[in-house]
């Protein structure tokens, strides 16, 4: 075993033995979610985020950090190749706001071709990603342990949809054509830095449970979903409260020198979104 998969085993809680099949994949993508929660705090530090294989063992694996696509994904995707899975990214549009016209590629996720199959896996897409690889099959409905989700096919594309409510909602859509390193970089930089980015504008957070709940932050705004409906909901009062908050329920490192921040950190961030008191208060 490799020094980081030693390493990213631990993160996530995994202790059994590693295999490239199916049941190592689904297993490995759950508690990837439960132990890495999506987060955008350093878009608003402002940091960049570097996604070599080392900033991003260093931040998302050591640190005890989060991220977002570019990271979740390229972290998920080393882990997999390392174990012995062929896999690689693509990249995808995403069109969960209906937008007027197409959004340029900005979402990172996997395809895994795994004894003549192919899987769709993706840990990076906050409250609505997949928490277990689906298979690449257009029109069938397949159960996660967090929602039901469908791929549609439009000639060379595809796109995800989970079901909400009563209807599809569709989330991204994207093709089988390769991708470079210097794609996600590009993708990266425009989500971190094009100013009317979602990113830019509110800290977002969110973990997935193993029992099917999940945690989801909107700045000062905390909810704990189960089956579908919000079973604690709070509007934190303070920069303390919510940095304990980031700790305690999402498990997120903020010791590390390099990747840690300190509460008046957080506090200059969050006074561009509320007006809550300041740091210690």
């Amino acid at each position: 075993m490799t020094p980081f998969l030693t390493a990213y085993f631990a993160r996530i809680g995994w202790s059994g033995s590693a295999s490239a099949d199916i049941e190592t994949l689904k297993a490995l993508h759950l508690l990837h979610n439960g132990a890495i929660p999506f987060e955008n705090l350093d878009v608003l530090l402002p940091r960049e985020m570097q996604l070599d294989d080392q900033s991003l063992e260093e931040k998302l694996v050591t640190a005890r950090r989060g991220g977002y696509c570019f990271e979740q994904n390229g972290v998920f995707e080393r882990a997999l190749r390392e174990i012995g899975f062929n896999v690689r990214s693509l990249l995808g549009r995403v069109v969960l706001a209906n937008p007027s016209s197409l959004p340029p590629r900005t979402h990172r996720l996997l395809l895994v071709e795994l004894q003549g199959e192919q899987w769709i896996a993706d840990v990076g897409f906050g409250g609505q990603t997949l928490t277990a690889p689906i298979r690449l099959q257009a029109d069938i409905e397949q159960q996660t342990p967090h929602g039901e989700y469908r791929l549609v096919q439009e000639g060379d594309d595809w796109i995800l949809q989970f079901r909400h409510h009563d209807h599809w909602q569709s989330m991204y859509c994207f093709d089988l054509v390769v991708q470079h390193h210097s794609d996600y970089l590009i993708g990266n930089f425009w989500s971190a830095h094009w100013p009317q980015s979602h990113f830019r504008h509110h800290l977002l957070m969110c973990r997935h449970l193993p029992d099917g709940g999940k945690l989801t932050l909107t700045n000062f705004h905390f909810t704990h979903y189960q089956d579908g409906r919000a079973v604690e909901q709070i509007n934190l009062p303070d920069v303390a409260s919510l940095y304990a908050l980031l700790q305690e329920r999402f498990g997120l490192g903020v010791d590390d020198v390099k990747h840690g921040f300190t509460l008046d950190e957080l506090a200059t961030v969050m006074a561009a979104f509320d007006t809550h008191p300041e740091a210690g208060k």
